[in-house]
């Protein structure tokens, strides 16, 4: 059954997710918010990734790496002599060579079961990744990955928790705005919202491949799953979903003051808000060894 999935996972993003729509955007974007109102917190969220990886190195993996769809992306690994790209999908391997050429390796690969020699790399960033794996592989995945890091590496990942604490309260904030808004009850938003947070989301589309399975966990569960046997921070990317982002945050002056201050506040309460909000970073930091260097 998992082995199906996968199929299904790497059929989608082959003839569907990263097919190139032009101005360096693929279908896969229409489950983010690209209004200018968010840019500036949707970038600082990515700049939190690149404060805990280690800035030089010889290998950093992209475990899940897809075509490397945002500029921001790319700054992961410009100290590093190569990016070792790895996915399912042959199709975000060819655009990943396209965006950096002969600066990375572009590996067809299951991240739950990856290729590589032990501490091979100097640091580790999966991105929106992990939830795609089913159940029972995600465990294993994170010691896998960890498996493959340097003493004295870091691994990074990112996903979205399928429940949190605040996500009551944001539902309601939501329900808020459209009110006041006079929105429909169902919207296209609504839809896309659903097809992101469904636990276990197969749709097919017609004529073409099914949906991506996406099986999504939360902190209590992967302190549960994970507990001692990593050395792990949880920390927080995101606190809101890209449903709240569009339909609480107007296009405006003031919306960009909201976010500047829900930013602020992810900073100042990284633990909390990475528990209990929607987009957890996971830091796993690996111990040099005995007698190593500085």
């Amino acid at each position: 059954m998992a082995n199906v999935k996968k199929q299904e996972i790497g059929e989608f993003y082959n003839k569907v997710g990263w097919q190139s729509e032009g101005d360096g955007l693929y279908q896969n974007a229409e489950y983010e918010d690209l209004r200018d109102v968010s840019k500036r917190y949707i970038a600082h969220a990515h700049e939190r990734v690149g404060k805990y990886l280690p800035k030089t190195g010889k290998f950093l993996l992209d475990a899940g790496s897809g075509p490397v769809q945002y500029k921001a992306y790319e700054n992961y690994s410009e100290g590093y002599e190569k990016r070792v790209c790895a996915d399912l999908s042959y199709v975000a391997m060819q655009e990943a060579r396209k965006k950096l050429g002969d600066k990375g390796f572009y590996v067809v690969a299951d991240v739950a079961n990856l290729p590589f020699r032990k501490e091979a790399f100097d640091g580790i960033v999966s991105l929106h990744t992990i939830h795609h794996l089913p159940i029972e592989e995600k465990g294993g995945a994170y010691i896998d990955m960890y498996y493959c890091l340097k003493p004295g590496g870091t691994m990074v990942t990112v996903d979205g928790w399928g429940e949190h604490k605040l996500y009551g309260f944001w539902q309601k904030v939501i329900a808020l705005a459209r009110r006041l808004r006079g929105a429909p009850k169902h919207s296209q938003t609504n839809q896309i919202e659903a097809h992101q947070a469904t636990a276990d989301e197969t749709t097919p589309k017609q004529n073409g491949p099914a949906g991506t399975h996406v099986v999504k966990t939360s902190a209590a569960w992967f302190k549960s799953v994970i507990g001692d046997k990593l050395p792990w921070q949880i920390r927080s990317w995101r606190s809101v979903s890209v449903r709240f982002l569009r339909e609480v945050v107007p296009d405006n002056c003031f919306g960009k003051f909201l976010l500047l201050n829900l930013s602020w506040l992810e900073d100042c309460f990284p633990r909390y808000f990475g528990e209990n909000g929607q987009y957890p970073l996971i830091v796993f930091k690996k111990p040099k060894r005995d007698g190593a260097k500085e």
